[in-house]
């Protein structure tokens, strides 16, 4: 969801019907990558007894990808911008592709995680490109918020359709099945790019790549996630940890001192003085902590501990799937509205609820309260999203609204990512008659991200921004 063009070139106009199906193919691209953080999740247990992982193993099947995702976004905008955004747009789809199918016949653990990876490099081209396609073409100023509208819906429908989707497939096919659906999605998206889409590259100078910046920001969120995996196996105060706790501050500072002297920066630390910005970034973090913790704890309890199949436990999360794409569009329009600042705070208290709901979790608690708690959480992540690139991009002059978009979508992922080696680590080594009770700090952690958004709320500004 990010913008990442200085200045957009002006494409030849295209006709109302050829927009609208560049913004369908870009839309399908998005579905793919948000689909692929959470449908995984449900089939976690299929997938460890398929392959003989452990909890650790399946964490990284995760994280791998959601790491790299997280790492290589800014960059994949920027090299759009040079090489052209259609080429680096069907490149991705290709990548991804491939590693979908390398994932749906990996062999072993190792195969299966490198191949995650991969799929992550992939990712990182459709994302950001296939927005700032939608934005080149669209001319209209109005046309063009509404086009945004569609795609952060569409965005936060497949991440809360994605452990619905998955438990189908498992159950009718096997785990194996939610990598091979993204063959026929990618070929048909490779067409139609092909066909219909326009290329396009940024107006004069493109922005250059920061490779150092690159490197230190992967070995960042790659140590820490790391840390978070292992910690809780190999023990805190290991020498391993003790190391990776040295290598990831040394990590962050050179990241840190080697942005301030650079002129086009990966990440500007300066932007982080502007308290607005910051908690619009860290609120996005807690949001997809919150969510991505709920979909690994429901999928363990719910299989582990209930005994229920994939599809159940799939079917369970229908509600959040309910309440995200209800209310994302409703969010929009109060952000147009009235600003960021009450959607976000309902956004806020709906995930504290929810997550306030399941911190007494027993092998007994009634499926009525779990849906509910789904519901609610589903809710808070639905008006959560559309406020907080809000009040980022509002945060920041105008020509830094790409920035901001994209330093939020880095921030959404790395959420996602930390909220899977934290709700994985909480739950490290429990058998199924004590997963529930293990699972109980999970609950309290989501109900403090939605604590927390209630404050970001009361800093974000009241009006609908610049």
């Amino acid at each position: 969801m990010t913008i990442t063009a200085p200045a957009l070139s002006a494409p030849p106009p295209l006709s109302r019907r050829r927009r609208r199906t560049v913004l369908a193919v870009c839309c399908l691209s998005m579905f793919l990558v948000g689909l692929d953080t959470t449908i995984v999740n449900v089939a976690l247990p299929a997938v460890g007894d398929g392959l003989d992982i452990g909890t650790r193993g399946l964490e990284w099947t995760v994280d791998a990808y959601t790491v790299v995702l997280a790492g290589l976004l800014i960059s994949a905008g920027a090299l759009a911008d040079r090489l052209g955004r259609r080429r680096v747009f069907q490149c991705g789809l290709a990548v991804f592709g491939v590693a979908s199918l390398a994932c749906a016949l990996a062999p072993s653990a190792g195969v299966l995680v490198a191949a995650r990876a991969v799929q992550g490099v992939g990712a990182s081209m459709l994302s950001p490109v296939a927005l700032a396609i939608v934005v080149n073409v669209m001319p209209d100023p109005r046309e063009r918020a509404q086009a945004i509208g569609v795609w952060a819906s569409v965005f936060g429908l497949s991440m809360a359709a994605g452990p619905v989707t998955g438990g189908a497939l498992v159950a009718a096919l096997g785990w194996r099945s939610v990598f091979w659906i993204n063959a026929p999605v990618v070929v048909a998206a490779l067409v139609l790019s092909a066909l219909l889409v326009p290329e396009s590259r940024a107006a004069g100078r493109a922005r250059r790549l920061d490779l150092p910046g690159q490197f230190l920001l992967t070995a960042v969120i790659a140590v820490t996630i790391g840390l978070l995996i292992e910690g809780p196996h190999i023990g805190w105060t290991s020498p391993w940890v003790l190391a990776g706790y040295a290598c990831a501050a040394l990590a962050t500072a050179a990241f840190a001192w080697a942005e301030l002297r650079r002129g086009e920066p990966l990440i500007d630390p300066r932007l982080f003085r502007r308290p607005v910005f910051t908690g619009a970034v860290l609120g996005a973090v807690a949001v997809f902590v919150a969510l991505n913790a709920t979909l690994l704890l429901n999928t363990l309890y719910l299989q582990h501990t209930r005994g229920w199949t994939a599809l159940q436990a799939g079917a369970a999360t229908l509600p959040m799937a309910v309440g995200a794409t209800l209310c994302a569009p409703w969010s929009g329009y109060l952000v147009g509205r009235v600003g960021p600042r009450r959607p976000l705070a309902l956004g806020g208290a709906f995930i504290a609820a929810g997550g306030l709901s399941l911190v007494a979790l027993d092998r007994e608690t009634s499926v009525l309260l779990l849906l509910t708690a789904y519901l609610l959480i589903g809710t808070g992540f639905g008006f959560a999203n559309a406020p907080l690139t809000n009040t980022a991009v509002s945060a920041l002059p105008r020509s830094r609204a790409g920035v901001g978009g994209a330093i939020t979508s880095t921030a959404r992922q790395l959420g996602s990512a930390l909220g899977i080696a934290l709700a994985g680590g909480l739950v490290a080594g429990a058998g199924a008659a004590d997963l529930a009770h293990a699972s109980r700090p999970g609950w309290l952690m989501v109900t403090a991200c939605g604590l927390f958004l209630l404050l970001v709320a009361r800093t974000a500004r009241p009006g609908s921004g610049p």
